[in-house]
């Protein structure tokens, strides 16, 4: 995980995206926030050679592709694993099946789209805060090369 790194949102409901860009840009987000209508766009981005992320926010419910398929196809990849990515679902009607299913493809969070504004800016600003303070192996990299 980059802290730097993008944020990938996974998202294709225009309304919704312009949503999130107005919560990040009132939070303060410095990360770029690229988003994705669909899964296989979001997955060749991730699998970049020189993309490495911050964290990816997909929707369950997204064409082609649904949110769960996404999230199997990137556990799959090895070129994935290794960026050590925290995967989050996020959905208009979570369901108790919904989040059995995601937390047995051990995605890192689940969180029922909130209905107002100030609702995703709460879920929103404490996602940014917890996974901005997580430790992850590229701080490690980071910190043997700063005292060598």
């Amino acid at each position: 995980m980059n802290k730097r790194g993008p944020i990938v949102v996974i998202e294709d409901d225009m309304d919704d995206q312009e949503v999130l860009t107005m919560v990040f840009q009132e939070l303060g987000c410095p990360n770029e926030i690229a988003f994705f209508k669909g899964g296989d766009e979001a997955l060749d981005y991730l699998t970049q050679p020189d993309v490495f992320p911050f964290l990816v926010l997909c929707d369950i419910n997204i064409p082609r592709m649904n949110g769960f398929e996404v999230k199997e196809k990137a556990c799959g990849m090895d070129t994935l694993a290794h960026k050590c990515v925290p995967f989050l679902f996020y959905s208009t009607g979570p369901s108790d099946r919904h989040a059995r299913d995601a937390y047995a493809q051990s995605v890192q969070g689940f969180f029922a789209k909130p209905a107002s504004y100030d609702g995703l800016r709460a879920t929103i600003s404490v996602i940014l805060q917890y996974w901005g303070m997580c430790y992850s192996p590229m701080q490690a990299q980071s910190a043997a090369v700063n005292t060598h």
